[in-house]
């Protein structure tokens, strides 16, 4: 059922169990009710808070919304509280992913007595609804996000290099500018001019910080001209490994039963309608 708990053959009544059952099982009605109720919670608790920070709302319902956030704050501390309670080892489940995203659903709401403010960090618990994956039992979803994620841990060394050229781009035209304009036109200095080229090679363009001077603005241009040259750089590298890894997870095999294709390469059964794949069957006969 978990890593983190197993039935205790002290817990006589089985409280801690049917607890567990509830909290951390999805596969019981009692168990998907609970996860889905929560989900709607969360969902609702953010709400406020997105709310709360609109000036016109928080004037005339700041009070209401406090109030509410307070009630969720201190609903997710039993929560979390009762879910060190019921795991065999809550230790481990509090440094797990999910142990650390229910902590950081409660510090914001706490940490606001000390820093005016913080309360509005408290949209970190919409992480928790990833746990709708669980609770909906959606193999193929986790499954694609699984493949994401590998792709880009696979291109990290080749987005690095990237990264290090852009940041040499960057380095040199934020000078050149810095020597070029100087602090009376806003390049105050090489970081700020730093600032610039990184706003103006991403063709983002705020527009606060511009150069002034003819030769400044050829600059300018062949910066933004290179930016539009690269910024689908990594894009292509993450594709390239992305493609790459589909096509060495999966073969032609269509399925005969429902027609769906992109089955693992040790797949015996359809992932969609659970049909017998046949060995010989694929696209490419």
């Amino acid at each position: 059922m978990s890593r983190f708990y197993a039935p205790d053959p002290f817990d006589k009544k089985g409280c801690r169990t049917r607890c567990f059952d509830v909290i951390f099982g999805y596969e019981s009605i009692a168990g998907r009710v609970f996860d889905v109720a929560l989900v709607v919670v969360i969902l609702i608790s953010v709400g406020v808070v997105l709310a709360d920070s609109v000036a016109a709302l928080n004037q005339r319902f700041g009070v209401y919304f406090r109030a509410l956030e307070w009630f969720f704050t201190l609903l997710f501390t039993v929560e979390y509280m009762l879910r060190l309670w019921i795991v065999r080892q809550p230790v481990r489940y509090a440094r797990s992913f999910y142990g650390v995203v229910d902590l950081l659903a409660l510090l914001p709401t706490y940490l606001s007595l000390l820093f005016p403010g913080m309360q509005y960090l408290a949209v970190l618990r919409v992480l928790r609804i990833l746990r709708i994956f669980e609770v909906l039992h959606i193999r193929r979803y986790k499954r694609a996000s699984s493949i994401l994620l590998d792709t880009l841990f696979g291109s990290w060394r080749k987005i690095i290099v990237f990264l290090m050229a852009m940041l040499t781009i960057i380095t040199i035209f934020g000078a050149l500018l810095f020597v070029i304009e100087g602090p009376q036109h806003g390049f105050t200095s090489i970081p700020v001019s730093m600032y610039w080229a990184l706003v103006s090679v991403s063709t983002v363009g705020y527009g606060d910080i511009s150069p002034v001077t003819p030769f400044g603005k050829l600059v300018a241009s062949f910066l933004i001209l290179i930016g539009y040259g690269i910024i689908a750089v990594p894009t292509g590298i993450y594709s390239a490994e992305l493609m790459s890894r589909l096509k060495n997870q999966s073969d032609g095999r269509a399925c005969e039963q429902c027609g769906i294709t992109g089955h693992d390469r040790n797949a015996n059964f359809c992932r969609e309608c659970g049909a017998k794949l046949s060995e010989n069957h694929s696209l490419e006969q």
